[in-house]
């Protein structure tokens, strides 16, 4: 199998839920050091990576509106979540050799450097890895959408959603063992079938930009690089 890149620039969707491992809630390191191993993998190809990584190990604005916070509130305190979350990453993917910037889309200049986008790209081709955290910076928004931004922004060729399972599937496979996995799907298909790949502003934007989305298991070893080497792994949305 080829090994070189497909992809030059890359933006990877973490969840916030990635780094918990088999813990309640918080961050596992030994989970944080498995994911920072396989991005300094694919940095050391020489791909230029982006990341956006969830809170919801931490704090889900929607799960808190739901039981009578302030969405508003709620939502802006899951976007700190994110920053936690991506410090945390940062300081692991550093330890490993991995130049990283942490970019915030609310303002916080002692820890990180405010989102400007031509820095960003500054930083990405010089080689640098840039967690974009805070979400858009923005209440009813998720990190999907803002996932989706930060890739547009960047120009990224791809985006790279790790989750739970093989790919996306025409019904939950944790709960129906007869679900289907599709290795290819186009985006109008998930919106229509209301497929939980993100939610409908983030597919809307991919679509809208020609942006493809490829979904696949961040549980399984060597994943990340091997999507971004082109193998047959999870499933494309697009087109």
């Amino acid at each position: 199998m080829d090994h070189r890149p497909a992809y030059g620039r890359v933006l990877l969707k973490l969840s916030g839920e990635s780094l918990m491992g088999k813990l309640v809630s918080g961050i596992d390191h030994e989970v944080v050091d498995g994911i920072t191993g396989e991005i300094r993998e694919v940095a050391d190809l020489g791909v230029q990576l982006g990341i956006v990584i969830g809170g919801g190990n931490i704090f889900r604005g929607l799960a808190a509106s739901a039981k009578g916070m302030d969405r508003t509130t709620a939502d802006y305190m899951g976007m700190l979540a994110t920053v936690i979350n991506s410090l945390a990453l940062q300081n692991a993917l550093e330890r490993r050799g991995v130049s990283t910037r942490v970019q915030t889309a609310i303002e916080m200049r002692e820890i990180a450097e405010p989102f400007i986008q031509r820095r960003a790209l500054r930083h990405l081709e010089k080689g640098r890895t840039v967690i974009f955290a805070a979400g858009t910076g923005n209440p009813y928004f998720t990190t999907d959408t803002a996932a989706t931004l930060r890739a547009v922004e960047i120009k990224a060729d791809v985006i790279l959603k790790a989750t739970k399972v093989d790919g996306v599937y025409d019904r939950d496979p944790l709960k129906h063992a007869d679900a289907v996995m599709y290795k290819k799907i186009s985006y109008t298909d998930v919106l229509t079938n209301n497929l939980k790949v993100m939610d409908a502003t983030a597919i809307s934007m991919c679509r809208d930009n020609g942006l493809p989305l490829v979904v696949f298991n961040l549980h399984k070893a060597g994943n990340i690089r091997r999507v971004i080497c082109g193998e047959d792994v999870g499933t494309v949305v697009g087109g």
